[in-house]
């Protein structure tokens, strides 16, 4: 009985840490000069990815939404963007970390980051499209014009958003992802199986 509160205490511990660190990596964002930029590169999928291979998909996919909603304190998209961020990264932390989960192992892992990024990709053209943009247009009153101007500076034959987003977004979501994946995959040993120790017991 003690073991057990013992472990959930470590648990709850281990995801408040993820959380505050997940804030302070999506604040740390950094903008690439050759993107437009609202399209930021930051890490902040790696702790509740780590939350959901040492713990559990149902805990990576909550260190997501205590991370969004700490944003929440400091947002410029009236909560779109840390809505849609919520549910772009609690499908690549909950695909990956179920997968894990399953089957186990390094190569489950990466199977599963690797497939997570690619729906995540796909599901950010349909955020954006049909949620983002049209509350950056209609609600914030941005033109449309001006957001098409910030992808041409980088390929001048965009001709729509859903252009846009098939050509920049889409793969720069992906690989973004996959970044995460490839440190995962790195901190495998170092980290994630140890806090698996700790935390669950489990080897």
């Amino acid at each position: 009985m003690k073991s057990a509160a013992r472990n959930k205490s470590i648990e709850t511990a281990v995801i408040g840490m993820l959380s505050a660190i997940a804030f302070v990596l999506e604040v740390q964002s950094i903008s690439l000069p050759f993107l437009p930029t609202f399209l930021k590169l930051d890490l902040s999928d790696l702790p509740p990815l780590i939350g959901a291979l040492t713990i559990g998909p149902v805990q990576g996919v909550l260190v997501c939404l205590v991370k969004n909603l700490f944003h929440l304190l400091c947002t410029t998209t009236g909560g779109v963007g840390e809505f849609c961020n919520f549910l772009l990264g609690a499908v690549f932390v909950g695909i990956t970390g179920s997968l894990y989960k399953r089957i186990g192992g390094r190569k489950a892992a990466i199977t599963g980051g690797v497939i997570a990024a690619i729906i995540v990709s796909l599901l950010s053209v349909v955020l954006n499209y049909y949620l983002v943009y049209p509350v950056y247009i209609e609600v914030m009153g941005i033109p449309e014009d001006a957001i098409l101007a910030m992808y041409q500076v980088l390929d001048p034959d965009i001709r729509n958003l859903q252009e846009a987003l098939l050509k920049v977004n889409m793969p720069f979501t992906f690989l973004k992802e996959i970044f995460s994946v490839l440190l995962v995959c790195f901190l495998y040993k170092r980290m994630i199986l140890r806090l698996r120790r700790i935390i669950l017991n489990k080897t």
